[in-house]
């Protein structure tokens, strides 16, 4: 398993190591988070306040340089397109000043909120975007950071990257996105039938909600179209969205998997996740279902679901259209009523399934699962009320402890703490003194680590 697994133990080359607080919006705590490289002896640092004209001022920065926004708010009427170009050892970043709140606001819902346009290695960090359209729209854009942000109000998609061709390298990373409008997606990521793609990516440790607004037709939590491949979706704590909070399409051969790591989801208005093909799926926390169907060119198939812990109102896990070998093992899945796990249509033949804990029939299958002792005997504090306040943290009595198939177990769970030799079923390794993580909630996860994938190339 480990081999099919990538690590995530390397630094983006256009991460620095300078430490920035960031106190988010919804006061879950102060977060030390790695943000802009080093300046360069060559490199300026620049700082404007609402008076200047922040187009002049970006496009004056060279590699290395750094715009500061000073607080309050920059506005905008017309159009806001960018082009910044900076260098993987140099970077260009555009940043609002510590302690202060930079929101740059565009007045119309003609106009997206800023456009970064042909750009290479720009970081957009410690801003509010609200307004406009779509929030953050990148165009012809690689290697491109948002992080510590907060995109919200706006008439469409909070962030996308969805104008033609193929983008690679973008950290959007430990944002507050929330409350959009129109298809309503927080993250939109790719095109319709591999006509554009985003590759090697990632898309971590955000905080994304409410985008099923009275005036949203979608509202997608994280939406990853076809052809884009070697994506990384992880540690993001994603609720309240009209349609999947995270749904990914095929690769079509494009690349890697997509791994969809270690996020929790509730109060979805559709599947909690959803995968064509192509896709890791592990360690997640889901309040809701889990759907694997045809869609675009894909069809079920190159699929593995391990460790995750699953619990729904019926019908847990559906499997429709099976094409191809799909791995489900070491998951818990309680189902109030109904299937645990409806393997419906396809090749089924080609589904492994391996020591999941389950609650509910299972259809399509007759191994590969053991019955739980019920949600209140295997978890310490769960229900199936569908949000929190929920504590799926197994209990040391419950059925959950040393059942996991031992070649398909990840390497670390929900909270990054090492398993070891331990072979817990779900998304925690099981731990006496109880769950090291923060409780289930609102707002951002914990960050524990701050590593990501190495910059990829085509």
């Amino acid at each position: 398993m480990c081999g099919l697994i990538p690590g995530s133990t390397c630094t983006l080359c256009h991460v620095s190591t300078r430490s920035l607080v960031v106190k988010n919006s919804l006061s879950f705590g102060v977060f030390i988070v790695a943000t802009v490289a080093p300046l360069s002896s060559n490199a300026e640092s620049k700082e404007i306040d609402p008076s200047a004209d922040l187009r002049a001022a970006l496009a004056a920065l060279h590699p290395g340089d750094e715009l500061v926004l000073r607080g309050g708010t920059y506005s905008f009427e017309a159009r806001f397109g960018v082009t910044v170009v900076g260098t993987a050892g140099q970077p260009i970043v555009m940043r609002g000043a510590l302690g202060a709140t930079a929101v740059i606001e565009m007045k119309t819902v003609n106009q997206n909120i800023i456009d970064i346009e042909h750009s290479a290695y720009f970081v957009l960090q410690n801003l509010t975007f609200h307004g406009g359209s779509a929030g953050v729209r990148l165009v012809d854009s690689n290697y491109i950071t948002i992080e510590d942000s907060e995109i919200y109000g706006t008439d469409d998609v909070g962030v996308s990257a969805n104008a033609g061709g193929t983008y690679q390298g973008l950290l959007i990373r430990h944002n507050h996105i929330h409350n959009t409008g129109g298809t309503g997606e927080g993250v939109y990521l790719g095109c319709n039938h591999n006509s554009c793609r985003v590759i090697n990516s990632v898309i971590e440790w955000n905080h994304v909600h409410d985008t099923k607004g009275p005036n949203v037709s979608q509202g997608d939590g994280i939406e990853v179209k076809e052809g884009s491949a070697g994506n990384v979706i992880r540690h993001n704590v994603i609720h309240d969205t009209g349609y999947p909070g995270i749904i990914t399409y095929g690769t079509v051969g494009n690349g890697a998997p997509n791994i969809i790591d270690s996020n929790v989801i509730w109060n979805s208005g559709d599947y909690a996740i959803q995968s064509a093909a192509d896709s890791i799926i592990r360690n997640n926390i889901v309040f809701g279902q889990l759907g694997m169907q045809p869609h675009q060119a894909g069809r079920p198939s190159n699929q593995i679901v391990v460790n995750n812990t699953i619990i729904c109102d019926k019908s847990c896990i559906q499997v429709r259209g099976v094409g191809g070998p799909i791995v489900f093992a070491n998951n818990a899945v309680y189902a109030k009523s109904g299937a645990a796990i409806n393997l419906i249509s396809g090749n089924l033949s080609l589904v492994t399934l391996a020591n999941n804990v389950v609650v509910g029939r299972v259809a399509g299958a007759t191994t590969g699962f053991i019955n739980g002792s019920g949600i209140t005997t295997d978890f310490v504090g769960a229900n199936f009320s569908g949000a929190p306040p929920i504590d799926v943290f197994p209990k040391s009595s419950g059925k959950l402890i040393g059942n996991a198939a031992p070649q398909y177990i990840t390497d670390v769970d929900f909270n990054l703490t090492p398993r070891g030799a331990s072979l817990d079923v779900g998304a925690y390794k099981y731990q006496a003194d109880g769950n090291p993580g923060r409780a289930i909630a609102a707002g951002f996860k914990a960050i524990r680590d701050n590593s990501v994938p190495n910059p990829p190339t085509l």
